[in-house]
């Protein structure tokens, strides 16, 4: 029972955030790039001023699967980083996000030889 209201919360937080999300595509003008990164930089503040493990203990992939995630693990690594010096609290970010940075490229460009992309209409 405790996994399955693992998956609800995640579901549920998750859920939360896309809903946030379309919901600025709809009623603003912001393009789906602004949106983004203003997610990003939510998940950094929040990893900044330490909100971001509460969130995640309790939501688990539901916050961390989304962009905010990403925003969180390159503050983790730069925290880490900033410990051994200057230098590597500029790269140790990059470090921790290496792995997700390469599968996104690597299936983004599978899947841009398999489908036809479609500018949006205005």
């Amino acid at each position: 029972m405790e996994i399955f209201l693992g998956y609800v919360k995640a579901f549920a937080i998750g859920g939360l955030i896309c809903m946030i999300a379309q919901i600025f595509i709809n009623k603003t003008k912001m393009t789906s790039a602004r949106i983004l990164v203003m997610f990003l930089l939510i998940g950094v503040f929040l990893e900044f001023v330490g909100a971001f493990k509460y969130i995640e203990e309790f939501a688990g992939a539901g916050i961390t699967i989304p962009i905010t995630g990403f925003g969180s693990t390159i503050v983790k690594g730069a925290k880490e980083g900033a410990k051994v010096g200057l230098f590597e609290a500029l790269t140790y970010g990059f470090r921790n996000m290496a792995g997700g940075l390469t599968a996104a490229i690597f299936f983004g460009f599978f899947f841009a030889l398999i489908f036809k992309s479609h500018s949006k209409k205005a």
